[in-house]
């Protein structure tokens, strides 16, 4: 690949993530991070791009494409009815992680009647829940990442370590037979945190991230109690996650029942050591590619 056709390609990535490490820049246009680290000093010099420490970042993004407000808006109906069953498997009081997605956003707006306590990384969910005297929301510490709306940096992965939740509610970017992943690479050690810190944990995803890979690897399928999704996800898909024993629900309309795991389970006691549905579940094999 050429220098500019690689150029192009790490300008096209930043404008989705706006931030990249060299290392995540190399696997993208296969080729060195020596190779890359010239690329993107060429692009600095053309106004384009500012190099930061390990990574780089769009000088002047071009555009708001990516916000979350506007993210919200793709898929919208399907991201509705995705947060009202994930919601219902959800019993009251429940202690649960809610990721920063717009999908998991809409699982918070359906959770409120249920008062649950909310652990959260997620700038829209903790103000939608600001004004509420019924809710208990914990919101992680961190850095401000204003284009996603979301806390980010070694303060908001130090809260998710520290903390215990009943269920943990995940969005990514792809879902493949290789497993889950997502386009910001510094969400992933976030996301691998929650994972940990949850007796269970439903990924919340509408059926156009099926079959598509982002370029960061947050885990293998088998990390996942429950998917929940709408009914555009290619059968082949379906049959793969419910080989894996895999809870599947399909956002249809349709009432959901709460989960028979965590109906069965004591009120979560967050100071205790973390008792996984899966015991088998680790990160070992799964390298950690973020900024």
């Amino acid at each position: 690949m050429l220098s500019e056709e690689r150029q192009k390609r790490i300008e096209e990535h930043l404008l989705k993530v706006e931030f990249a490490s060299l290392d995540e820049l190399s696997e993208l246009v296969d080729a060195s991070v020596s190779t890359v680290r010239r690329d993107v000093s060429l692009m600095e010099s053309r106004g384009l791009v500012c190099r930061t420490h390990g990574g780089a970042r769009l000088a002047n993004p071009k555009s708001d494409e990516y916000t979350f407000s506007t993210r919200d808006t793709h898929q919208l109906s399907q991201k509705e009815a995705i947060g009202r069953a994930c919601a219902g498997l959800i019993p009251p009081n429940q202690t649960v992680i809610i990721d920063a997605g717009t999908t998991c956003y809409h699982v918070a707006v359906q959770l409120e009647a249920k008062t649950p306590h909310i652990i959260t990384n997620s700038l829209p969910v903790a103000n939608h829940f600001s004004a509420s005297s019924r809710m208990e929301v914990v919101v992680s510490g961190g850095v401000i990442y204003p284009k996603l709306g979301v806390l980010v940096g070694p303060l908001a992965v130090e809260a998710f370590t520290k903390l215990r939740a009943d269920v943990a509610i995940l969005s990514c970017g792809g879902v493949t037979e290789e497993g889950i992943s997502n386009s910001h690479g510094l969400l992933i050690e976030i996301q691998r945190a929650m994972i940990n810190a949850a007796r269970r944990v439903i990924l919340c995803v509408d059926s156009s991230k099926f079959g598509r890979q982002s370029i960061s690897k947050l885990c293998d399928l088998d990390m996942l109690d429950s998917v929940v999704t709408d009914p555009g996800v290619p059968e082949h898909f379906l049959a793969l996650l419910r080989q894996r024993n895999i809870q599947v629900v399909l956002a249809n309309g349709e009432a959901v029942e709460p989960m028979p795991a965590l109906m069965a389970g004591p009120a979560m006691d967050l100071d205790a050591p973390r008792e996984p549905s899966r015991p088998g579940r680790s990160f070992d094999d799964v390298p950690l590619n973020v900024l």
